[in-house]
């Protein structure tokens, strides 16, 4: 509900007038519409209370139409121009290990694993990209879309949700193919700016798009990619995790731990960051017609109880 507000209040200091002249004022006999009028003034003393009263609500309900009541509602606009976001997550076996785990041949360890962490930091950046597109993709064996570009956080949330190591296959980290479904997500974007963030823990194998066919498409679309290995050194390849940033104007990030991965995501959104100028206009509705009206009524019995009492 919106505020109520006068266009012109001012018009209401005139209530202290009608009261002043009320009480110092002596009525006249004359009147330009009832010239007979002092006929009725002759009963002055049998006055009616409800008379009194018609005659100042009409008084009163006129200064209030006059002085324009309207009630604004402040109306916000976002303007969904902001940023396209494609996050590309691994989510291949080895995320299921913990950062600093010896996972080849052993069961995972103790530590909260690798794709709880991303998936939880990833969720934590969703939630401060408001004006954004998001969209994801998810690989391991295979790549697929699982959110197309959303501005519906809510929905991407439930769908992160969802997500386990291993809902893409196990065994293989498919980089390239991963890439080329993300630039797939921009064929229809109108943003000034699209940004992929690739987060792996692993090396490119078992691809079925070359990478250079994947990196075409990347640059067709001007789209950014930071790339994220995470993990030891030798688990990701960092030369080419840092080829594809730096062919695409993007940065690459080694992130050892949680709190170094936490940083990496806080650092890309502190760059990234959307400078969105929602558009904001009051819309008013007016309402003079209604105590303008009711002055009507009031003066309307004002006059027929006047003229049939024979008092003013």
């Amino acid at each position: 509900m919106g505020e109520l507000v006068f266009e012109y209040p001012a018009v209401l200091l005139l209530i202290g007038l009608f009261l002043m002249c009320g009480y110092y004022c002596k009525a006249r006999a004359e009147a330009i519409l009832f010239p007979h009028l002092n006929i009725f003034m002759e009963s002055k003393g049998s006055q009616t209370h409800l008379i009194k009263v018609l005659k100042w609500l009409s008084i009163l309900f006129a200064l209030i139409a006059l002085a324009s009541p309207v009630i604004e509602d402040k109306v916000e606009v976002e303007n969904k121009e902001g940023y396209s976001i494609a996050l590309v997550l691994d989510a291949s076996g080895s995320m299921k290990y913990g950062f600093g785990d010896q996972f080849f041949g052993m069961q995972a360890g103790a530590n909260e694993s690798k794709f709880d962490i991303s998936m939880s930091l990833a969720k934590s950046f969703v939630q401060k990209r408001k004006d954004d597109q998001i969209g994801l993709v998810v690989f391991g064996n295979f790549a697929y879309v699982a959110a197309p570009l959303t501005y519906d956080e809510k929905v991407l949330q439930e769908i992160m949700q969802g997500l386990y190591v291993g809902v893409a296959g196990s065994n293989y980290t498919v980089i390239n193919d991963a890439l080329f479904q993300a630039a797939k997500l921009f064929s229809d974007s109108k943003a000034k700016t699209k940004i992929i963030i690739l987060l792996t823990d692993g090396q490119s194998r078992g691809d079925n798009i070359p990478f250079n066919v994947a990196m075409k498409r990347i640059k067709k679309y001007g789209v950014k990619v930071y790339t994220i290995g995470i993990g030891e050194n030798k688990d990701f390849d960092g030369q080419h995790l840092k080829s594809i940033a730096d062919a695409t104007g993007g940065l690459f990030f080694a992130a050892h731990s949680k709190d170094d991965l936490k940083a990496v995501y806080e650092r890309i959104d502190e760059m990234e960051k959307s400078e969105i100028e929602s558009e904001k206009y009051i819309k008013k509705s007016y309402y003079f017609e209604y105590p303008l009206f009711l002055a009507f009524l009031s003066l309307l019995f004002y006059t027929f109880l006047l003229n049939r009492r024979g008092t003013a």
